[in-house]
Formats: structure tokens, C-alpha cells, sequence
């Protein structure tokens, strides 16, 4: 038996406003739901990546470090460690360009810098949209839930019939709306939340990566693991660079 309230009904009853809403809901449904789907993967491969910082300092050759750190596409870690590796190659054999007047420790911070903000911006890709649709599909619904209760209301005082059966049917089909727009917003913040929160833990260890390679390339020694014994370890290393 069909349900002569169902969203079928609201479907074929509704005006074109009420399918264009219809429509865009659906659409930023499943454009949100893609972004969910891609990051959550690509942020859950970055799992092998990060226990393999450890092993990193154990390898017996940067070569053999970057072979743990893994080969596949989007390693931020690996990219960050072949974008210090080849800074200082570059700063080395190019002295007579302008950045060789450079000290190499300004240098290397600018290209391990460089290298994290890219990946920033590529973990962080997807995610406005995530908020848009959290920020905008309940009012996207609530507008159709309107527009539907008032050319219910129009449709019922110009018939003249105002029992509670013509009124429930008409109004609870313009209610879905809402209910769809809810359904939309809801997994895109609940999303958006938990990925921001992921991408906060990876940048926080791109930082401590990045300050470890600092130290090893410009003493080629891996760093202690106490901060302090970097932060000295550079200063050192910098007064001998410049004859202090």
C-alpha cells in the first residue's frame, strides 16, 4: 500500500523549489560523504608512516631511513625528509646563487617550513567543504520546510478544508525537509571534527620530524631526544659555522 505522506509524495506533490532543495541536499550529501570517504583513507594510510619515525633513526643510511618511512603517494613524512635531503644539496652546490649567501641552518628551516605547510594544505584539502555543508544544510532544509508549509497553508484555505487530515499530510511532507537537511549536516561536522583532529596529530609530528632532521642535517648526526639536546645541539652548531 502506498503512504500517501511519504517522501514519494513529497516528491511528486512539491513544487520546483521543493525538488531544486531536494536536489541540493542530495548533492551536497554525497559530495561530503566523497570527502569523508577519500581523507579518512589517506589519513588512515599515514598510520604505517608514523610508526616508522622510530625505525627512521635506527636505519644505518638516510637511504635506508627513507625505504622505512614507505613509497606511497601523499607520505608528507618522506616528502618533508627528501625536501630537507635535497635543500642541503642544493645549498651546497650552489654557492653563487643568492640563497648561498645564506646561512644553512635559515635555509633548511625554510625548505623543511616549506615542505610542511604543503602538506598542511594538502591534508586540510576537503575539508571546506565538509564545513560548508555542516553550516549551511540545515538551513538549506528549514528553507524548503517553509516554503512547503506555506504553499500547504495556501492550498488548505483555498479548498476551505481545514481538518486535521488536511492539514497533517501537507505540513508532515514539508517537515522532511528538515529532517533531510539534518541528515546531511549532521555526518559532515561529526566528519570534519574528526578529521581536523586527525590532521592536528599529523602536523604536531611533522613539527617533531621536522625539527630532528634540522638538527641531523646540519650536524649529520641524529638528534637526542630531548628537546633541549636539539635546540643545543643547533646552537652549537651554529657558532662553529660562523667561528664564535
Amino acid at each position: 500500500m502506498e503512504n500517501p505522506y511519504g517522501v514519494e509524495a513529497l516528491w511528486t506533490q512539491g513544487d520546483m523549489v521543493i525538488k531544486v532543495v531536494a536536489v541540493m541536499l542530495l548533492a551536497m550529501s554525497i559530495a561530503s560523504w566523497y570527502v569523508i570517504v577519500i581523507r579518512s583513507w589517506r589519513l588512515y594510510r599515514l598510520r604505517k608512516p608514523v610508526r616508522a619515525l622510530v625505525d627512521f633513526w635506527h636505519a644505518q643510511s638516510f637511504a635506508e631511513g627513507l625505504h622505512m618511512l614507505g613509497n606511497q603517494q601523499n607520505n608528507p613524512f618522506r616528502h618533508l625528509a627528501e625536501e630537507g635531503q635535497s635543500g642541503l644539496d642544493h645549498h651546497v652546490n650552489h654557492k653563487a646563487d643568492l640563497h648561498g649567501h645564506l646561512p644553512l641552518a635559515e635555509w633548511l628551516t625554510a625548505c623543511l617550513k616549506g615542505s610542511i605547510d604543503e602538506s598542511s594544505e594538502n591534508l586540510q584539502r576537503g575539508l571546506a567543504v565538509l564545513a560548508s555543508v555542516g553550516s549551511t544544510a540545515p538551513f538549506i532544509g528549514l528553507f524548503g520546510t517553509v516554503w512547503g508549509i506555506y504553499h500547504a497553508l495556501v492550498n488548505i484555505g483555498v479548498s476551505g478544508q481545514a481538518g486535521i487530515d488536511k492539514v497533517a499530510g501537507p505540513v508532515g511532507e514539508a517537515l522532511i525537509m528538515t529532517a533531510f537537511g539534518l541528515a546531511v549536516a549532521i555526518p559532515a561536522v561529526l566528519a570534519y571534527n574528526t578529521l581536523a583532529r586527525g590532521n592536528k596529530a599529523i602536523i604536531s609530528k611533522l613539527n617533531r620530524f621536522a625539527h630532528q632532521l634540522h638538527a641531523y642535517l646540519i650536524t649529520g648526526a641524529a638528534p637526542a631526544n630531548r628537546s633541549g639536546d636539539v635546540v643545543s645541539s643547533l646552537a652549537k652548531a651554529q657558532q662553529k659555522r660562523e667561528g664564535v
